[in-house]
């Protein structure tokens, strides 16, 4: 209600009630005014009830929302079902344009404006974390496969007659693939052996550069984030050769001699649905093309679960489920130490690898070794990887040896566990317990070692959701 509204009130409520009332929705205003006026992510996070209020004032600016509406165009944002339309809190229209995905909806303002302060506050937590001269984002509705395509279409545009994009291999089939969906040639670039980590051949980047031509190639395009033992790429060490620069986020599409730009996604790095990837980068214009690339309008549902999540988690929530992704990683690799020590295994020494750890396998059982992560997963142990180092596949007409691996020749057959944001010490604690059964069982070994507590010992919650608390942090 606005002013006059509480004046007339008081002829039916006591204007003591009122006044407590107004405050506070006068304070929920003001964290809206707040945002509107500094377009950055709040320090604190937002309650549910300020979030909605704000989600509601939008749908209403949205034309299917008004009440003359007389919609006679072929998209009216017209919602069949109550519970769709609930889902999406009224907000139809989706976002961009035909011709530019962050461009303004004449018949969605609310929308466009939830769009616009989503890729502002994206802005500022990218900025917060660490990249600073981040210059522009767009968050887009395409997990980062497609993101990638994206990115390489709008390099084709600015280099029409590059053939090539360079690859340091990651076995990831969505990296590989964005490369073939955009037409172009994937070369691939081996790994180096560094001890038990795979680093970037620098030198090999270099020797494809001078033997292909510059002009020919469209973009390097590296990783920042992967499956052990394969380490993040060594950006900086190829300053000398051809002024490479590093982003500390997931993964980035880099032309020869700058960062054109860098995608993640949202889901890996805000805990919200898959289905979305920041697009950032150090060039707004190269940005802006990218988002004129994207053809015909773009599903909105990404964008408002970022936007939710971003006003409820905060700056500081975010900061904190970092730091605390970074202890439960140490966390992690000093328990999977005990338990590979348990059993005549160790865990690889990866110290380039900020967020996977691997393990060596059991040889010469006669069990497959998928077998393991057949018994981790029906524990309800999910995210593990087993790698054999000896399977082969075929992606779009390139064979692969040792797929899954990063390398043709790795020496050790392996298991994988990542520490991820929204991680917990628990999660940490029943995985090494399970981990510890199904080994004694794979091996036929009865261990006497003490593993971590055991399972019984831990009470699981009902839900493994985050909740906002009262004052904004983030309960496990």
């Amino acid at each position: 209600m606005n002013e006059t509204s509480y004046k007339l009130a008081e002829r039916l409520v006591p204007t003591t009630y009122l006044h407590q009332a107004s405050e506070s929705r006068t304070a929920r205003e003001k964290l809206i005014r707040i945002l509107m006026e500094q377009h950055k992510c709040p320090e604190e996070g937002w309650d549910d009830a300020t979030i909605e209020l704000f989600l509601n004032d939008l749908a209403l600016m949205d034309s299917n929302n008004f009440p003359h509406n007389c919609g006679v165009g072929e998209r009216e944002a017209r919602i069949y079902s109550g519970l769709v339309s609930k889902r999406h809190y009224r907000l139809g229209h989706g976002i961009g344009r035909s011709g530019d995905i962050a461009e303004v909806q004449p018949k969605a303002a609310g929308s466009s404006l939830l769009n616009k302060l989503t890729n502002c506050m994206v802005l500022d937590v990218i900025r917060a974390t660490g990249v600073r001269k981040t210059a522009a984002c767009l968050v887009v509705p395409l997990a980062t496969g497609m993101s990638m395509v994206l990115c390489l279409l709008t390099v084709r545009q600015q280099r029409p007659d590059a053939k090539y994009v360079i690859w340091p291999r990651i076995d990831q089939k969505s990296c590989f693939k964005a490369i073939i969906t955009a037409g172009f040639e994937p070369v691939v670039i081996e790994n180096c052996l560094d001890g038990d980590e795979l680093r970037t051949d620098v030198a090999e980047i270099d020797r494809q550069i001078t033997s292909l031509k510059p002009e020919s190639i469209a973009a390097v395009m590296t990783t920042t984030s992967c499956f052990a033992p394969r380490g993040i790429d060594k950006l900086e060490d190829a300053l000398a050769v051809n002024s490479y620069r590093q982003c500390k986020t997931n993964i980035g599409v880099y032309r020869v001699g700058r960062v054109d730009a860098f995608v993640q996604s949202t889901d890996k790095n805000f805990m919200v649905p898959v289905g979305g990837a920041v697009i950032a980068g150090f060039d707004s214009a190269f940005i802006q093309q990218v988002g004129k690339m994207y053809p015909g309008r773009a599903s909105g549902s990404p964008v408002v679960d970022l936007f939710i999540t971003l006003l409820s988690m905060g700056i500081r929530g975010h900061k904190k489920l970092l730091e605390e992704r970074k202890a439960l990683k140490s966390l992690l690799t000093q328990r999977m130490e005990g338990v590979a020590e348990k059993y005549g295994l160790r865990v690889l020494n990866t110290k380039n690898n900020p967020i996977s750890i691997a393990m060596t396998l059991p040889e010469n059982l006669n069990i497959p070794l998928t077998e393991l992560g057949s018994r981790l997963f029906l524990r309800g142990v999910s995210g593990t990887r087993v790698i054999r180092t000896s399977d082969d596949k075929m992606i779009a007409g390139t064979r692969f040896i040792g797929w899954g691996s990063h390398s043709k020749s790795y020496p050790y057959a392996y298991l994988t566990a990542a520490a991820s944001i929204g991680m917990t010490e628990e999660d940490v604690d029943l995985f090494i317990q399970r981990l510890d059964k199904c080994l004694e069982k794979f091996t036929g070994t009865k261990n006497t070692k003490e593993t971590y507590g055991s399972e019984n010992d831990v009470t699981r919650r009902d839900s493994k959701s985050y909740t906002r608390g009262s004052k904004g942090e983030i309960n496990g």
